[in-house]
């Protein structure tokens, strides 16, 4: 677990489901920039294995942030984004907000610890693709994705409602390869976590 001095809005950074190579988080507070790198098969089916960077956070939130893959063009399922967590078990109740390889944009969920992700029942797509801006916004269960360009208003994407969702959850920044024998970086900024209510205790 890495302290949260070094990690700008963040409290701990960590690979989730053991991908067989090692991630990172760093962040620069010159530039306010987050740089992920990270492994990992996939964010499917009944488990999953990423780069996590994240903080706890209770009631309602919009999370805004810009997403660059670093380098070569990789595999066209590798995903950045956004994630909401119930815990850092592979196999976690989660929703994210997700760019991958290829620019597809989706926001994708998993409602029941250890099920199965479903194609395409747990998943919202957006028809256009090569969004800069994901933003990811929590009203009680109901999750909403919007998308845009830097400096154009964003669009929504799609909502969700997460019946199984906690109070209380990881958020952060994720990258996973979909390779696990090659390591994808990102660059992420401008990011900003604005907390809209907290439930009472």
């Amino acid at each position: 677990m890495a302290q949260i001095d070094t990690l700008g809005l963040f409290e701990h950074h960590q690979d989730i489901g053991n991908p067989k190579i090692a991630g990172s988080a760093k962040y620069d507070p010159v530039t306010h920039t987050y740089t992920l790198s990270g492994s990992g098969y996939n964010i499917w089916f009944n488990r999953d294995e990423f780069q996590y960077l994240f903080k706890k956070i209770k009631g309602d939130f919009i999370a805004t942030a810009n997403f660059e893959f670093i380098g070569d063009k990789g595999n066209n399922h590798r995903k950045i984004g956004w994630m909401i967590r119930e815990s850092t078990h592979e196999s976690s109740i989660h929703v994210s907000a997700v760019e991958h390889g290829d620019g597809l944009t989706v926001l994708q969920w998993r409602s029941i610890q250890g099920e199965n992700m479903k194609d395409p029942e747990g998943e919202i797509f957006f028809p256009d693709k090569g969004f800069e801006v994901i933003e990811l916004q929590r009203i009680g269960k109901k999750i909403i994705m919007r998308i845009g360009h830097i400096g154009e208003p964003l669009k929504t994407l799609g909502a969700h409602v997460m019946p199984n969702l906690s109070d209380e959850v990881l958020l952060g920044l994720f990258i996973c390869s979909h390779d696990p024998a090659v390591i994808e970086k990102a660059r992420i900024w401008d990011v900003h976590i604005e907390q809209t209510s907290v439930k009472a205790q």
